[in-house]
């Protein structure tokens, strides 16, 4: 199951890479309500993570999934971890890419007016407004291919205001109340990071305070220099793939029967 992140799609997990469905994987991929081609939440404030683990569960019951791999991106990367601690039962392993909640919102003041200028941005003029108010944050090497990647990312959105909404919501949601939970989830993960030169809004010390917590974790990394791995899809397909042979035996490479 693939969740991706805040003002992406379902493309932006694993990138498109077709890697782990030759693998014998069966792959489920939705847009977060709001998002892609995912209708406006019912109400404008009804993006929460309470909302996004009731949307999870949804697609699961609703594919009779009952128990299933999770992997999750950023805000994705929190609604698995929410699920998983309210139903364990259902999670054989979990993928953490690019983990950025530290176990309680970010009460900056300055990054929560950056999170509004990029609502208004895109509430007002679209893609090109959101571009506008958009500081990218990386080192200059990178700073090209995060503004090229995030329009792309964003003119796959039908409804532009419905993001703008997730935005003046998520960013301020709690998932979990801090890193403590995460040493009651029971399934063995995967927490894949990128290094802060790359992508700064996605703290290498974040995903490394959460394989400290997590009682059964792996990280994964690029080598310094090198494009992050969550940007490269088979690349992180492969490292998804050589886990869960490794560490979920019965879900590497298990066929969608019917």
């Amino acid at each position: 199951m693939l969740l991706h992140g805040l003002t992406a799609t379902r493309r932006y997990v694993v990138m498109g890479s077709r890697l782990l469905e030759r693998r014998g994987c069966r792959l489920v991929a939705y847009d977060a309500r709001g998002h892609g081609e995912s209708t406006a939440a019912p109400a404008a404030e009804a993006y929460e993570y309470a909302d996004l683990v009731t949307d999870l569960r949804a697609v699961l019951d609703r594919l009779e999934i009952e128990r299933a791999v999770l992997v999750g991106s950023s805000m994705g990367a929190a609604t698995a971890l929410a699920f998983a601690l309210e139903t364990p039962e259902r999670v054989a392993a979990l993928v953490q890419s690019t983990p950025a909640y530290a176990g309680a919102p970010d009460e900056d003041a300055q990054k929560g007016a950056e999170w509004r200028a990029l609502a208004d941005g895109l509430e007002r003029s679209g893609v090109d407004g959101f571009m506008e108010a958009f500081e990218p944050g990386a080192d200059g090497r990178w700073r090209d291919s995060v503004l090229r990647l995030t329009r792309q990312r964003l003119e796959r959105h039908s409804d532009p205001a419905a993001v703008a909404a997730a935005l003046r919501v998520v960013p301020w949601s709690v998932p979990f109340e801090g890193l403590e939970a995460l040493e009651r989830i029971q399934a063995p993960t995967l927490v894949v990071a990128s290094r802060d030169e790359a992508d700064p809004g996605h703290p290498l010390a974040v995903a490394e305070a959460y394989v400290e917590r997590l009682p059964d974790a792996e990280l994964a990394v690029e080598e310094p220099g090198r494009a992050p791995l969550a940007w490269r899809g088979a690349q992180l397909s492969r490292a998804i793939a050589d886990f869960l042979e490794r560490r979920a035996p019965d879900f590497a490479g298990q066929r969608e029967r019917g």
